[in-house]
């Protein structure tokens, strides 16, 4: 059944509180906006613990048992209200938007509206956008004029996934957590044989001076990670990891000059960010620190491979593992995709196809065409004397994680070659980085380590969406006119930061599958899009 969608815009936790018990069983989906600093000591258990730092950006919280969503949406109200993404049923209005259209195209047919004061001029602004009112002159109804009304058919729920990295998992488990039956196609024996299956990924927020959209989106998966493992059992508990903490090193005086400026500007809270100058980190790392260091006190390590294993288990019995099967082609046929073997065997059917293989994507003619890099990355396993030990992530132009079962992992290389084997000058440039960081001399090590292929975009920034097809001719103005592949989408390019793209942008691809709200703002959505750059490619051609 299709949630209800209501809009508060000023957040009231009185009025959420009543949202919930009224709710009877049915999914509530309940965006707020929260123009001001909320006390959340205030709220009930789960959102108490689940609430978000205050920081800029759409905060998708979830209950326990998945029937309350939650979207709090921090910032300027009228420019958050912009940036929706949604199909509102009811909005309590605690201040009328100067752009009533903006509101009104978020409504239903049919929406009721729920006023705390307006005057005049702005209830004729509301009445000339659709919305009829009754004698209490605060309560309305939205009809929407005709061709407005977007109907949206409820899919079919029946997908196939490629590939079994962490992209691939998280995919299934944000399906299945809505119904959906899903078929899993991995090409090796057991998930994350990949770029997934490094002993360690490290997660921490980006900052940036300008808080661009690489920074929003970095911080919004980030965040949206944090409260995603919580509701898998947690960090240390459902996989392997600790949340231990992230000390990040300036690059340099210049490099250190802009963060204290971005310091300066107050917008994160110690809890999300913290800048120390260099007694303080020194004292941290136990090492100089001349220029200085963020502390990201949420941050940590998790060993991927555990992380698809407990998202893939999270599926239970809707979710069918087909591994050792080499996917090569894909076909359309009567409304659905049929993937086949090398041999030309069928291995799965289903309207819906998720394509999660990284650059294995571009095996398949639908994808060819999408401008995926592989980037080798080369981490040194160190036995656990051999550095300094120090209880929290460390990173600058290197990262070094805490001992884990007698192991340090040291990493990556950036290359952009394709030799799959590990290489003594990697081994001697990871550890050389971190040696430095740490203020001791280099050292031999036994070479080991492990060796994996980052999926890269030109921009580094995630395909999370349908994909485009490029084989249709015509003219592109805007991404919703750029063609694309009937049931086809793709979970691609994820970079060095994979373990927190994939749940965000998983989350957002069920979204636009259901036709639910969207867990990011519509810039940051469209920052996503794998059609943006077949778009460029047209608006250049004319």
């Amino acid at each position: 059944m299709k949630p209800l969608v209501t809009l508060d815009t000023d957040f009231d936790g009185a009025r959420f509180h009543a949202a919930c018990a009224r709710h009877g069983g049915r999914r509530l989906h309940y965006i707020a906006l929260a123009p001001r600093p909320v006390d959340a000591s205030q709220l009930p258990e789960p959102w108490r613990s689940l609430w978000p730092p205050c920081v800029p950006g759409l905060h998708r919280l979830a209950s326990r048992d998945g029937l309350v969503i939650l979207d709090v949406l921090i910032g300027e109200p009228d420019a958050c209200l912009a940036q929706l993404s949604a199909r509102v049923d009811e909005v309590h209005l605690a201040w009328a938007p100067p752009a009533t259209p903006v509101l009104a195209r978020l409504m239903v047919d049919g929406a009721r509206l729920h006023a705390v004061h307006l005057d005049e001029t702005q209830r004729a602004a509301l009445q000339k956008n659709g919305f009829v009112f009754d004698e209490s002159r605060l309560r309305a109804v939205f009809y929407a004029r005709r061709g407005d009304s977007v109907g949206t058919a409820a899919p079919e729920r029946r997908a196939i996934v490629i590939g079994a990295g962490v992209a691939g998992a998280a995919a299934c488990e944000r399906l299945a957590a809505r119904g959906w039956k899903v078929t899993l196609v991995e090409r090796h024996a057991q998930p994350a044989s990949e770029a997934s299956g490094n002993l360690a990924g490290i997660f921490m927020p980006q900052l940036s001076k300008d808080d661009n959209i690489a920074t929003r989106l970095v911080r919004a998966a980030y965040l949206y990670s944090l409260r995603y493992w919580r509701g898998l059992g947690g960090i240390g508990a459902a996989f392997d990891g600790a949340q231990c903490g992230v000390l990040q090193l300036a690059r340099d005086a210049e490099h250190a000059q802009v963060q204290r400026q971005i310091a300066a500007g107050g917008q994160y809270p110690p809890g999300f960010a913290r800048w120390l100058e260099a007694p303080q980190a020194a004292a941290m790392l136990g090492a100089p620190a001349p220029d200085g260091a963020w502390w990201f006190a949420q941050g940590g390590w998790a060993r991927p491979a555990s992380v698809c294993a407990a998202m893939l288990d999270a599926c239970g019995s809707l979710l069918t593992r087909r591994f050792s099967s080499s996917a090569l082609r894909l076909e359309r046929g009567d409304g659905e995709w049929l993937l086949r073997d090398a041999q030309g065997a069928l291995i799965a059917a289903a309207p819906t196809v998720v394509l999660a293989a990284g650059t294995g994507a571009i095996d398949f003619e639908q994808a060819a065409g999408l401008p995926l890099d592989a980037v080798r990355g080369q981490v040194t396993h160190l036995a656990e004397a051999s550095l300094p030990s120090v209880p929290f992530v460390v990173c600058r132009e290197a990262y070094m994680t805490p001992a884990y079962q007698g192991v340090v992992c040291v990493g990556a290389s950036y290359d952009a070659d394709a030799d799959a084997k590990l290489r003594p000058s990697s081994q001697q440039e990871n550890i050389g980085k971190i040696a430095d960081i740490l203020g001791v001399a280099p050292f031999d090590a036994p070479l080991a380590g492990r060796t994996g292929f980052r999926c890269v975009a030109p921009d580094r920034l995630p395909l999370a969406g349908a994909l485009p097809d490029p084989g249709v001719p015509g003219r592109c103005e805007r991404l919703r006119d750029v063609p694309r592949w009937p049931g086809l989408f793709g979970l691609l390019g994820y970079a060095s930061r994979g373990l927190i793209w994939a749940p965000l942008a998983a989350e957002l691809l069920a979204c636009q599958l259901e036709g639910e709200p969207l867990p990011l703002e519509r810039q940051l959505a469209e920052a996503l899009d794998p059609a943006r750059f077949l778009l460029r490619e047209r608006r250049r051609a004319g």
